[in-house]
């Protein structure tokens, strides 16, 4: 077990809470250069137990467990200058689905790095990139 994996073990004993659970998105975001957080400025990172039946029904999703995060708002490459903005961007990050990926498929990761996993996916999108995208650049870096 690495310092890191012993420190977090400390910190969070238990299953974390949805606060403890922000504190990690919130660290994973102060991990990122400087260039991609002044990107990043007014997109507000939104911790939730889970998904919307709205949000479930709007993606073609049955179960709240397919969805770990989702970004809402209008990617980088499609803004422009003079637009109203009428819905801030928003990255969502749900718990309930990540903690139980976290337990039952991916034991062996932390889960700050399972939550840094799926928030470096949704700002991805945020930055333009399909889920194919990011797929394949999941695929190049592993």
């Amino acid at each position: 077990m690495s310092l890191e994996e012993i420190k977090r073990f400390q910190l969070f004993p238990q299953i974390p809470t949805i606060a403890d659970f922000q504190i990690l998105a919130e660290e994973s975001l102060h991990t990122l250069p400087e260039l991609f957080r002044d990107q990043l400025k007014g997109v507000a990172v939104i911790v939730e137990e889970s998904p919307t039946i709205e949000t479930l029904q709007g993606l073609g999703l049955t179960s709240p467990f397919q969805l770990m995060g989702l970004y809402h708002g209008i990617p980088i490459p499609k803004q422009h200058h003079g637009m109203l903005w009428s819905d801030h961007p928003r990255i969502f990050l749900y718990y309930l689905p990540i903690i139980r990926y976290w337990q039952q498929e991916k034991p062996f990761l932390s889960l700050a790095q399972i939550i840094h996993h799926v928030l470096i996916h949704e700002i991805g999108h945020h930055f333009g990139y399909s889920d194919a995208d990011m797929d394949k650049i999941d695929q190049e870096i592993s």
